[in-house]
């Protein structure tokens, strides 16, 4: 069965998008757990909560995925940024087990000059202050475009991240098919990606899938998303991504410019494309 859903707005609350994404077809969805601009969160009602946890039960939902905020850069030569990037993401892991079980997806931040060593060493001294044993929700390291001084623009960027963390039995990566491609992963090989990927980190590592397009060629370095079929990777490519038998198993998460109309309709799309 494919696991997809997409981006929707926590405004409403958590049941409201367990819902929604019901009615456009989606067994998944992804969630910003504050402004992603910003720092603010909104307080969580447990009754709220605790009925997502229910229809997420009742209707088989694949593990759903809140995303830390744009704002933080955990591997910033500024203590500030890195002190902010800490409180936030401890507040926003407490706040997950409202919603056990689930994943936590996070950007690894940008070493803004002082080097990929420096910032990964930055990265791994933050996970290994905010990951607890007794944590129910898995932290995935987002595979990046590699704009600017981006870290995790490689599988093996990953790797140093993920060697360095402790308590790694927590952690995962997310697969982002438009940074991948833009970070010069030739997803029309997608073997080869995956063999790689498997030989640097591990397979049993990767836990989500972002299905974005791109408006860029592979290698472009840009991070433009693209809706399915509107881009350089391609609706042909895509859908060996989610019929490949080491992926087809993973929830899947359109991150593409849409509307819920749009979203609905790639949804429809690719779950016709899956066989």
């Amino acid at each position: 069965m494919l696991h997809i859903g997409c981006h929707l707005s926590s405004a409403d609350g958590f049941e409201a998008m367990g819902k929604t994404a019901l009615e456009i077809g989606a067994d998944t969805f992804q969630f910003f757990t504050r402004n992603p601009r910003g720092s603010k969160a909104k307080e969580i009602d447990p009754q709220d909560a605790a009925a997502l946890c229910r229809l997420l039960k009742e209707h088989h939902f694949a593990p759903i995925i809140a995303h830390a905020p744009y704002t933080l850069n955990p591997a910033s030569a500024e203590a500030k940024t890195r002190e902010f990037a800490l409180l936030t993401m401890q507040d926003d892991l407490k706040r997950m087990e409202y919603v056990p079980g689930n994943l936590y997806n996070f950007h690894p931040g940008s070493h803004v000059g002082q080097g990929v060593e420096k910032g990964t060493q930055f990265i791994i001294e933050l996970l290994n202050e905010i990951l607890t044993p007794a944590q129910t929700t898995t932290v995935l390291l987002e595979t990046m475009a590699g704009k600017g001084s981006e870290i995790g623009r490689s599988f093996d960027e990953l790797k140093r991240i993920l060697d360095g963390v402790k308590l790694n039995g927590k952690m995962g990566v997310c697969l982002d098919t438009c940074h991948v491609s833009d970070a010069g992963y030739d997803l029309t090989q997608l073997d080869q990606v995956i063999a790689a990927f498997d030989k640097q980190i591990g397979l049993k590592l990767l836990k989500a899938v972002h299905l974005n397009d791109s408006l860029n060629p592979p290698g472009a370095h840009k991070d433009r998303h693209a809706v399915i079929g509107g881009g350089k990777i391609g609706t042909e490519t895509l859908s060996g991504v989610i019929n490949h038998p080491a992926l087809k198993n993973l929830p899947f998460c359109l991150e593409t410019p849409n509307d819920l109309t749009g979203y609905a309709r790639e949804i429809k799309l690719l779950r016709s494309l899956y066989k």
